[in-house]
């Protein structure tokens, strides 16, 4: 209802009523506007809280797993030639090895044959077999596809999944086709046969493409200084179908033992460890390859444990400090001051990091050189636990492993406060609740001031109107005694 000035008494009823509505509503309103933020900060710190727990079971996660430290570290001292991997089974040492030859695969250049647009070659229909060792695919030519173009279509698409690829090279000698194969090692050349069903589709028989692999580039040596012979050879080379590389397997030396692979990727010559090949070693200049104990791998965890601990220790610090700001001033206080909570698991996982194991050379965190700081976080003394890993790595699983391992022990101190409907979920959901109702208690307020404003609105309107009728009245009764004989003759005496 809409604000009036008093007409009949002159009262400003709408400051009046602003005032007496302002004044019921401002403490209630500030309540609510404190509660509001002091839960908002509240689940703010809640959330904080959760995710740094669910990073902490993270890292010790990672450190609950035995293969962590059954893993090796493997280096290669010529990384461009041999790169190197290492599973859990490799046994720990140093060994040379010199590679010797590398797998390659074959690539050959089948007859030329003159092909234009205008006048491109064709073929009679039947069948071309093309062989990759075991392996092989058969094209059927007909008048769709007998053209060097429609050939090579016909291999790219049926040749996928033995890697066998066909390009159009034109040369000095004329258009040929080029395969390609990805299968490396001995008895993985490409061979061609054909056989025409059809000759009358095309000029050219299929038999023109017959390719048996026993073509290759003649060699000099072979012609005992005759140059004239060996480039008539090269020119009639040149002109029929040539073998442009030959499948072959790689060959290396470990120790001096030689190991040959139809690959460049060889698995077991030293047992558990992969090497990958990538060119040849110079003659007698071999390659060391080390293999140890992955202590690098195990440091890292341990201190990825350290800083996932740290974070948890600082959100919870954060959020149960007090903190002064000077004489007569509020201290600042975290969400979670003299939360049960946040006490109850600070106190369970120092607990549990102090806790002694067994009766071995390292039963806690302190023997790796890993201590508590004033703040309450964990600090690593670099040296200490480098020591301890090379006297005493084989104990260090005992101490994070397993269903008695400290990782194990705090995932189960943790899990409470994060899993489905736990503790952290429930605090959660009843500061949600206290949150829906602030807003159910701030729509009462404002209807209860709502209500409020019209009610005094009406009784200040009334008062006005029976003040007006008042004045009215008295106006009316004081004129009309002015009018009396008597009152006449005073005011003419």
């Amino acid at each position: 209802m809409a604000g009036v000035t008093g007409i009949g008494s002159g009262i400003d009823i709408d400051s009046i009523v602003k005032s007496m509505v302002a004044a019921e509503r401002a403490p209630k309103e500030s309540q609510l506007a404190n509660l509001e933020k002091k839960t908002t900060t509240q689940i703010t710190a809640v959330g904080a809280l959760k995710s740094a727990i669910s990073d902490f079971q993270t890292a010790l996660g990672a450190l609950n797993k035995p293969e962590l430290f059954q893993a090796r570290s493997a280096t290669s001292s010529k990384t461009d030639l041999v790169g190197v991997t290492a599973g859990t089974t490799a046994g720990a040492g140093s060994y040379q090895v010199e590679v010797k030859s590398l797998a390659t695969s074959s690539k050959v250049a089948l007859q030329p044959f003159p092909n234009t647009a205008e006048a491109p070659a064709t073929f009679g229909g039947g069948t071309l077999t093309f062989k990759v060792g075991e392996k092989s695919l058969s094209v059927t030519v007909d008048e769709t596809s007998n053209t060097l173009a429609g050939i090579r279509d016909a291999i790219n698409a049926g040749g996928k999944d033995m890697g066998l690829s066909a390009t159009i090279v034109t040369d000095d000698a004329g258009a040929r086709l080029v395969l390609s194969s990805a299968s490396t090692g001995v008895g993985e050349d490409i061979t061609v046969e054909g056989e025409t069903t059809n000759a009358g589709l095309g000029s050219l028989s299929l038999e023109a493409l017959k390719f048996d692999g026993s073509i290759v580039e003649p060699k000099l040596s072979a012609f005992e200084d005759d140059l004239d012979g060996y480039e008539a050879a090269m020119d009639a080379y040149r002109k029929g179908p040539m073998t442009l590389s030959q499948a072959q397997s790689a060959q290396i030396s470990v120790d001096g033992l030689l190991i040959t692979s139809k690959t460049n990727k060889i698995e077991g010559a030293i047992e558990g460890v992969t090497l990958d090949l990538k060119a040849r070693t110079a003659a007698n200049e071999p390659l060391t390859i080390n293999v140890a104990e992955d202590k690098a791998g195990v440091k890292k965890q341990v201190q990825a444990f350290v800083d996932a601990y740290n974070k948890l220790i600082g959100v919870i610090n954060a959020q149960t400090k007090v903190t002064s700001v000077g004489d007569g001033k509020t201290p600042v206080t975290g969400a979670l001051v003299g939360d049960a909570t946040a006490r109850t698991l600070l106190g369970t996982i120092r607990s549990e990091l102090t806790n002694v194991q067994g009766d071995g050379a390292i039963r806690a965190l302190v023997d790796l050189g890993i201590t508590t700081q004033k703040d309450g976080t964990l600090k690593i003394d670099d040296d200490k636990l480098g020591k301890v890993m090379d006297s005493n790595f084989t104990a260090l699983p005992a101490l994070f492993t397993g269903e008695k391992g400290l990782a194990t022990r705090l995932d189960e101190k943790l899990k409470p406060y994060t899993e489905t409907g736990g503790i952290l979920e429930q605090r959660n959901k009843v500061m949600t609740e206290t949150i829906s109702s602030i807003d159910k208690q701030k729509e009462d307020l404002n209807r209860r001031i709502t209500s409020l404003q019209e009610r005094l609105f009406k009784q200040f309107n009334a008062m006005d109107l029976l003040v007006g009728q008042l004045a009215n009245t008295s106006s009316s009764l004081i004129a009309s005694l002015e009018n009396l004989p008597w009152a006449a003759n005073n005011s003419k005496k």
